[in-house]
């Protein structure tokens, strides 16, 4: 192992390795460190990956990369306790090259991705915990690692360590995190034969579907449960804040349970085998609470830096953007041997220029606003579904009678003002 490499990766998710695999692309010396027993072990998302954002690393990926299947079907659903309002769109050109996202499996797809980065030069060390960074006159030099005469020295530092970043923390680039700016997702990997699965979500072998679960899943709480199909498993999961799990009094492993057991969702999931249990912690503060980015030798990428869409649930695109900009910027740096932190902001400016400082821009107030009017959650979806159910049901009632029963549950509680202000205030973070 060399004594000095050009750039120290902490961390072999998305963010982490495409910036070792970018790096090493071209020529520097990358290592790449993780400490689970292989990059994908410890690694836990949805199960989203979107192409053109790992094509911009490595073309045409699909073709060698294990994935699960290409998403044809994305559907949207609004559950109150024994019913649901749906809305969906299906494309069968998502199913043909160059698609738009995939379904994964972490534990697959991270290690071939670092194997790539691998490939291109980067040495990979797993089961290694990285304790501090090496401070040398203000400037990150280095990390201290866990193994014996573990200290390794680096002209850049990149921190893709996940949200709870001990390592940015301890440089001061971010105080603790609040309970609202961080959520809690636990899902389950569950077996499921592949001839089961099609006929369910009525789909065939190379067709997959994702689902955005909404309302009674997180009982009114801020957040999301999903479903998503892969090759002969399903993932199925939720989140929610810290914060709202505190204020209901949830655990997560009940909320998933209370999921899994929705006589909305059941019939999906009937007769699966739980194969993985996992649990993860996910950035939800958005542009608000993005940290510090850079300093003197260090740079901080994917979910460590807050860089995750809450809204659109996008953040692996996102991180593996994340890591292509940082190794871009290393690069710059590279032909002028300066890595001091004024150099290194070409990476924070990238950043906000990029689609993931705009989104995020966007949706800046978003989840402070659903997260301080549960009212979105605890009521209108509820009102919603029986507000369909009324319509729909045919009992001889006159419809225009039906339609002003439907408005007075609506603006009963809120009166049409309170309405009207909850309508605008949720346009205004959205549009």
């Amino acid at each position: 192992m060399p004594e000095k490499f050009d750039v120290i990766v902490v961390g072999a998710g998305p963010a982490g390795t495409s910036c070792a695999y970018t790096c090493a692309k071209n020529g520097l010396k990358v290592l790449l460190i993780e400490r689970g027993e292989f990059p994908g072990a410890k690694n836990v998302m949805g199960g989203i990956l979107y192409r053109k954002q790992m094509e911009e690393i490595i073309p045409e990926f699909w073709k060698e990369a294990p994935l699960e299947r290409p998403v044809v079907e994305q559907r949207f659903w609004f559950l109150d306790k024994e019913s649901m309002v749906t809305t969906s769109y299906k494309a069968l050109e998502w199913g043909k090259e160059p698609f738009n996202n995939f379904t994964v499996l972490r534990a697959k797809f991270d290690k071939w991705f670092a194997s790539k980065a691998v490939e291109q030069g980067a040495v990979l060390i797993n089961e290694t915990v990285v304790l501090e960074c090496i401070v040398e006159d203000g400037k990150v030099v280095g990390v201290r690692t866990d193994r014996p005469d573990g200290d390794v020295y680096a002209d850049v530092v990149v921190l893709a360590d996940g949200v709870n970043s001990l390592l940015a923390k301890s440089l001061g680039f971010h105080k603790e995190w609040k309970p609202e700016e961080v959520a809690l997702t636990v899902m389950e990997v569950m077996k499921l034969p592949k001839k089961v699965i099609n006929e369910r979500f009525n789909v065939n072998d190379d067709q997959g579907v994702s689902v955005e679960i909404f309302g009674d899943s997180t009982k009114g709480a801020l957040g999301t449960a999903f479903l998503y199909t892969n090759k002969d498993s399903l993932n199925i999961g939720v989140g929610t804040t810290l914060s709202g799990m505190i204020k209901k009094k949830m655990k997560p492993y009940e909320l998933l349970e209370y999921v899994k057991e929705h006589p909305m969702i059941k019939p999906y999931i009937d007769g699966a085998e739980t194969e993985e249990y996992l649990a993860h912690l996910i950035p939800e503060g958005g542009y608000n609470s993005v940290p510090k980015l850079v300093g003197d030798g260090v740079i901080v990428t994917g979910d460590a830096a807050q860089l995750v869409n809450a809204i659109h649930r996008e953040g692996s695109n996102m991180a593996m953007t994340s890591g292509r900009l940082a190794a871009e910027t290393i690069m710059r740096a590279k032909e002028s041997e300066d890595y001091s932190e004024r150099t290194l902001d070409y990476y924070r400016t990238a950043i906000y220029d990029s689609f993931i400082g705009k989104d995020l821009k966007k949706y800046k107030d978003a989840t402070h606003v659903f997260e301080e009017n549960p009212q979105y959650f605890e009521q209108y979806i509820p009102l919603m579904n029986r507000a369909m159910g009324t319509f729909f049901t045919v009992d001889g009632t006159p419809k225009r009678e039906k339609q002003s029963k439907i408005i007075k549950s609506f603006t009963g509680k809120n009166g049409r003002l309170g309405v009207a202000k909850d309508l605008y205030r949720a346009w205004r973070v959205v549009k």
